[in-house]
């Protein structure tokens, strides 16, 4: 979800009312998702390296991540929706910490959309912590013997199918250490639209777009055209 801080800066705004704008974005597109039908969206809110912003922005987007799971959840249920948090909490404070628990207990039975939010997140720390929790299961056994499946067991989200679309948006063309063993066959779609300005319709943009790919995974055309 990039281009929070340039929406502000275009508008000669602190940086943070750009992270508050993003917000009603991420509550748009929630929303498109859940009333399309998809069944899984996982967004990248916070990664590890966000720690490096100045401080007192970083402040200000905890306060904004505690208010989230303090005023949305109930709607989230509403809607059907379950709520999942990805990556490290444990540098979170008390208070953000007992309101993820509290989250994702309140959601957990909903079958409707799967939310994922990505908040103090890596995608190699989310390798190497799959790599420990193998060895952690399996002391007993050489590393010798791990593969892919055995690390795929333990990655984030493993009991989910792996993601079809990345989309990025704020014009940069990169993946940024977001799910990047999750992503290994995932369609890649970047967009100008800032943050703040995504909404249904650059959803609908992405997918058709996505629709109009040849997915191969590997296979030439031919083989895929037989399958």
């Amino acid at each position: 979800m990039d281009g929070n801080g340039r929406w502000a800066k275009k508008r000669l705004l602190p940086r943070f009312i750009g992270h508050q704008k993003g917000l009603s974005a991420v509550k748009r597109v929630v929303s498109h998702c859940s009333e399309l039908g998809i069944e899984a969206l996982t967004l990248f809110a916070f990664s590890t390296e966000n720690w490096k912003r100045p401080k007192d922005e970083v402040n200000k987007l905890m306060g904004l991540f505690l208010k989230a799971l303090q005023k949305e959840v109930q709607k989230l249920s509403e809607n059907n929706v379950q709520l999942r948090i990805i990556g490290d909490r444990t540098a979170f404070n008390d208070e953000i910490q007992k309101h993820i628990a509290l989250a994702e207990e309140s959601t957990k039975n909903n079958t409707g959309l799967l939310l994922t939010i990505a908040a103090n997140y890596g995608g190699r720390a989310d390798i190497v912590d799959a790599v420990k929790q193998w060895q952690l299961a399996n002391p007993k056994k050489p590393i010798s013997e791990l593969t892919e499946d055995a690390v795929g067991q333990f990655i984030a989200l493993s009991d989910v199918s792996e993601p079809d679309l990345l989309i990025r948006t704020g014009g940069e063309q990169r993946i940024s250490n977001f799910l990047i063993w999750q992503m290994a066959y995932a369609e890649l779609y970047f967009t100008d639209v800032l943050w703040p300005d995504f909404g249904e319709k650059e959803i609908d943009e992405a997918i058709l777009s996505f629709s109009k790919r040849e997915r191969r995974f590997g296979q030439t055309s031919e083989q895929v055209t037989k399958c």
